[in-house]
């Protein structure tokens, strides 16, 4: 379901592959970041190096040396001149943090090339409770400021409770079409402690409100049937659901003693490839703490079960490439498209995103 609208004029905060640019995305957990150490992943479809320096700097350039296109990642870091660089394992370049190449091995003293006329790309990097972002700029020639913020999801602790993981056979879109659709819960997430089959279907009415880049569902009691919220919190519990472009969606889960925030970051490694890496952050509630080694295995199975969907789905896709989307439980689908429309129409028109979506109460049965 990519974004396939064409113009005469040149569309800026999108690929070709209807990734959005401009934008902040996930790159990785904090603690895969060992110092002195780098590895190498693929984001919309380009390879990028992401490690962390002896000092604790976290940073990200394009993995590709321009001299012989070997990826920078196989290398290894070095001091150079007082600052830390990563070593081409080729011919011994050595690029800094900031993309410059600090030093050619092979040049000799009475050479007049400069090496600092050799860069690489270079992402920035905000690193933050224990999860690192990088933002993709449009043009990856300008080292202009980043177009918006780094995501802010409000107060959390330094460092998560836990992480879980999972990569979807599919594009950006369908993942995320596929992980807010509210209707499909029952069918496929039914297992005892979160949805038993045994309650059936019941009427769903929530009040959708826009949020910013995004929309949120305001804040709610959870469903009866959520049996591991009231095992944890009790009483007074309340929910809240945000989801913000290009492809976050946090819930927060909170009563007068204890909050929960489970924030999913959805990053585009390539065509059919999508990486879903949930956090999850908590303070108080010190049952949280003891139900961790159910809630981890559980929450996998929760992910993996979205994957497999999504792998039959594709079986469909192989054939067909439209789908029915219904109302009211395909509007945030719909809205996820036109929140995207915006956004590369602002970028490419030069002017400030304005959100489309408008306060509405959707109702399904779920």
């Amino acid at each position: 379901m990519a974004d396939t609208q064409t113009s005469s004029a040149p569309r800026l905060g999108i690929t070709d592959d209807g990734y959005l640019t401009d934008c902040w995305y996930l790159a990785a957990p904090s603690t895969e970041l060992k110092e002195g150490k780098q590895h190498r992943i693929m984001m919309l479809g380009e390879p990028v190096v992401v490690g962390r320096t002896p000092a604790g700097e976290a940073f990200a350039l394009r993995d590709i040396c321009p001299h012989r296109l070997v990826p920078l990642s196989a290398g290894k870091q070095l001091e150079t001149d007082g600052e830390w660089t990563l070593q081409c394992p080729y011919h011994g370049w050595r690029f800094g943090t900031d993309g410059g190449c600090k030093l050619m091995p092979s040049l000799t003293e009475d050479s007049t090339y400069d090496a600092s006329r050799v860069k690489v790309r270079r992402y920035p990097v905000h690193e933050a409770n224990g999860a690192v972002f990088i933002y993709i700029a449009h043009n990856p020639r300008v080292d202009a400021p980043p177009a918006v913020p780094p995501p802010d999801f409000g107060p959390l602790p330094d460092k998560p409770g836990f992480v879980i993981h999972d990569v979807f056979n599919a594009h950006m879109d369908d993942a995320v079409v596929g992980l807010m659709d509210p209707a499909h819960v029952p069918f496929v997430h039914n297992q005892w402690w979160w949805r038993p089959p045994s309650v059936g279907l019941k009427l769903k009415e929530k009040q959708f409100v826009p949020a910013l880049r995004g929309w949120a569902i305001d804040r709610h009691q959870p469903s009866s049937n959520s049996l591991l919220y009231r095992w944890v919190f009790g009483g007074n519990v309340e929910t809240e659901i945000i989801f913000q472009l290009p492809g976050f969606r946090w819930e927060i889960v909170s009563n007068e003693t204890a909050r929960l925030l489970t924030l999913t970051c959805l990053t585009p490694e390539g065509p059919k490839r999508t990486r879903i890496t949930q956090f999850t952050w908590w303070t108080g509630a010190p049952l949280l703490r003891l139900a961790v080694p159910i809630a981890k295995p559980a929450g996998r199975k929760f992910l993996r079960q979205d994957g497999d969907m999504v792998d039959l789905q594709n079986q469909g896709m192989a054939h067909q490439k439209a789908m029915l989307w219904i109302d009211d439980i395909d509007v945030q689908a719909k809205w996820y498209q036109r929140l995207k429309r915006e956004w590369v129409e602002a970028r490419s028109e030069g002017r400030e995103f304005t959100n489309p979506i408008e306060p509405r109460v959707l109702r399904w049965m779920s």
